[in-house]
């Protein structure tokens, strides 16, 4: 018994020691800054004439469609002939993820200069990747608050939790400084409806105009931050097996009939031909990009001031709110918030996901607990169906359910039928005090109003929406064409796990989730 204790106690100081590992020094690491001066640009000139009629405005194209939202990127990627900035919290190593990363490469040939930010939490679907591209000239890759440890990273989970806990969750797409692709979707099959993988519902902007040097400005202050680390010194020099193996990884993955089939989706997309056109429906408003300071990774002082979400709750609501929110955890204070605007005469509805479509079960629990409370106030909740996936012709937050499984992702509200928010912000604890985020703020009536249709139309289709019934219980309706189902408890949800939800939603996680 002791020899075991004492082989305990000694693994336990390894992890302490180990996971205390410490960073390169930055001293050295070039600054640098989006570029200017990039009006003669292929897509500069393009947008030249549109920009001169709306001084002062952005235009903005929402991309609701997966195969739109890739189809975006990987156009301006081909058209970048100065620049190209992206910044993500998950870029993932499959077919999606490799040929974005192909298309970058290839524009750096043409002597585009290409800056990669990732934050490192999932790094390890990507490093080998990052590592080869480390060869090209005009590439430069750094990772977001990395891990010291490459290989045994739990080990900082005991050592340097608090530091390793937060991370960036910005996404950002900014090519030659004239145009940018700013939403809720990370790099992966299962953000653009491609493979093989359960499709997230989710949500990007394509803006051009007025705020694309802000979105600029917002990547130059992460890219510069202290807490940032250009991938060289974590992974060394790039080798010339590892260049050759990556070209074979980019041609095996274009030869895939997977990716095949998906690039011909995309070349077929409407979208990609009204880019080709120069005739894209562009909204010309007024708009504003709200983020966090990377300074919020690093400070331990629970400072407000460097916080998106004392942004986005300047304002006041008057009217309605209407929130989508994949991971809602609102917590004591966020749900005193709602039911407040609830009892006032504010129209409150919510979209998120039951627990048969979320991908992160856990959270499920930091939001079960406070249904009760938000329904009795008067806030209308919906949750979206696991089967309440979009055709792959429709996949538009609120659009008509298909029958294949699906999870929300989208992070968007609209207020008073006036603004609309579209980021990677989620109504959670974790966004708003751990994570960095961003995201636009868009004065327009006809999205706004969009998103709030949707809550009066499609949405009670595809979604539960919950009720108090007079004994006070709870209940979920369920409408389908040949009438209502009333469930009097959680669809898709057992004894056992119901239990479970209810031991969880004891715990004080919810700063976790």
């Amino acid at each position: 018994m002791r020899a075991w204790a004492i082989r305990l106690l000694a693994a336990g100081f390894a992890a302490l020691v180990w996971g205390c590992a410490s960073l390169p020094a930055l001293e050295g690491r070039p600054e640098s800054r989006a570029l200017a001066g990039t009006g003669e640009t292929r897509i500069g000139s393009a947008l030249a004439p549109l920009v001169a009629a709306h001084p002062g405005k952005t235009g903005v194209h929402l991309l609701a469609l997966g195969t739109d939202a890739f189809a975006s990127r990987m156009a301006l990627a081909a058209a970048a002939q100065r620049s190209i900035d992206a910044q993500y919290y998950i870029w993932h190593g499959d077919q999606t993820g490799v040929l974005l990363f192909e298309a970058l490469a290839h524009a750096a040939r043409r002597g585009v200069r290409v800056r990669i930010l990732l934050d490192d939490q999932t790094s390890r679907d990507n490093e080998d990747i990052v590592f080869a591209l480390g060869a090209e000239p005009n590439v430069e890759v750094r990772y977001y608050n990395p891990f010291a440890q490459r290989k045994a990273r739990f080990l900082e989970y005991v050592g340097d939790f608090a530091r390793v806990n937060r991370r960036m969750h910005n996404k950002a797409f900014v090519v030659d400084n004239q145009a940018a692709v700013v939403g809720g979707r990370n790099i992966g099959n299962e953000y653009f409806g491609a493979g093989t993988e359960v499709p997230f519902i989710d949500l990007d902007v394509l803006a051009v105009g007025a705020v694309v040097p802000e979105i600029s400005g917002a990547f130059d202050l992460f890219w510069n931050s202290a807490s940032a680390y250009p991938a060289r010194q974590l992974l060394g020099e790039a080798t010339p097996e590892a260049t050759k193996a990556l070209a074979e990884r980019f041609a095996a993955t274009r030869a895939d009939a997977h990716s095949r089939a998906y690039l011909e989706a995309t070349r077929n997309t409407p979208l990609l031909a009204a880019l080709l056109r120069r005739d894209l429906e562009l909204e010309w408003v007024n708009v504003r990009v709200v983020t966090d300071d990377p300074a919020k990774t690093l400070d331990k002082t629970q400072r407000t001031d460097v916080l998106l979400l004392s942004k986005l709750t300047a304002g006041t609501v008057r009217s309605s709110f209407d929130l989508v929110s994949p991971y809602f955890v609102p917590g004591e204070k966020g749900s005193a918030h709602l039911e407040s605007l609830a009892r006032s005469g504010v129209q409150v509805r919510v979209l998120t996901n039951s627990f048969a479509a979320t991908d992160v079960s856990v959270v499920h629990s930091g939001y079960a607990k406070r249904r009760e409370g938000l329904a009795a106030a008067g806030v209308r909740l919906f949750e979206l169906k696991g089967t309440g996936a979009p055709s792959a012709r429709d996949e538009r937050p609120g659009a008509r359910s298909g029958s294949s499984p699906s999870s929300l992702h989208a992070k968007t509200f609209a207020a008073d039928g006036e603004r609309i928010f579209v980021g990677s912000f989620n109504f959670d604890p974790r966004s708003a005090f751990l994570n960095t985020e961003m995201g636009l703020l868009i004065e327009s009536a006809a999205l706004a109003g969009r998103l709030s249709a949707a809550f009066g139309t499609s949405i009670p289709e595809r979604a539960y929406e919950i009720r108090m019934r007079p004994d006070g219980d709870l209940e979920w309706i369920e409408r389908l064409p040949s009438g209502e189902i009333r469930h009097e408890t959680e669809p898709g949800v057992g004894a056992m796990r119901r239990a479970w939800l209810g031991f969880l939603s004891l715990l004080p996680i919810d700063w976790l989730l």
